[in-house]
């Protein structure tokens, strides 16, 4: 069961670890820590995704900035309260990580599949300059009775396919995880810079609809 649910939801990244580990949790006396990594887009520019990890798979407290690595796991959330509401906190949960000295040529640095369930109602529209967008966000089962809510990006023909799918709807996606500075206002003046982090959909296969929409609470 619990193989088959991590089956699920896979990420594989390589990049530069960027700054410090801060403590996070710790679960029976395993201690889990968050840091960032700096993963290379096919552009000059870079996401920065965080990861949470155990202390039984690195030394946190070695300064491993720089350290080109490989990790895979699962991208996870949870919803953490703040400013009288619930924000949905995402990173990549490390099952497994290797240290290298450099990326081989043409490696795939940014990886991810996750077969899950439809659990709000797309959100379709177009830009400015006519290009076609859609939000989905989708539920990924865990082990005990847990889920992981992820919200992910459709362009072009994936945007106009998305746009019909309906709540409780089985899916498959393949993408890659991104992140995005936005702005958040605050007050009438006051405003912030936030980041938000999705997967950036390439590949989509709609594969039934949940005739159960339990399954997805």
């Amino acid at each position: 069961m619990t193989d088959k649910v991590i089956e699920n939801n896979q990420v594989t990244m390589m990049g530069e670890i960027s700054g410090g580990f801060t403590f996070s949790h710790a679960i029976y006396g395993e201690g889990f820590y968050t840091v960032d990594l700096k993963v290379k887009r096919l552009s000059d520019s870079y996401d920065v995704i965080p990861m949470m990890i155990s202390e039984r798979l690195v030394n946190v407290n070695q300064d491993m900035t720089g350290t080109l690595c490989c990790v895979s796991g699962q991208f996870r959330s949870y919803n953490r309260h703040e400013e009288k509401k619930n924000k949905l906190v995402l990173s990549v949960f490390v099952r497994e990580i290797e240290f290298v000295d450099e990326a081989e040529d043409g490696a795939k640095t940014n990886q991810i599949f996750m077969d899950g369930y439809i659990c709000k109602a797309p959100v379709y529209r177009k830009t400015p300059l006519g290009r076609e967008i859609a939000d989905l966000l989708i539920a990924v089962n865990r082990p005990y009775g847990k889920s992981d809510y992820i919200p992910c990006i459709c362009w072009g023909r994936n945007a106009r396919f998305a746009s019909e799918f309906q709540v409780g709807g089985h899916i498959q996606v393949w993408g890659r995880i991104q992140s995005r500075e936005y702005v958040k206002k605050l007050g009438e003046e006051e405003v912030e810079k936030r980041v938000a982090y999705e997967v950036s959909v390439s590949k989509l296969e709609y594969v039934a609809n949940c005739s159960e929409p339990s399954k997805i609470s």
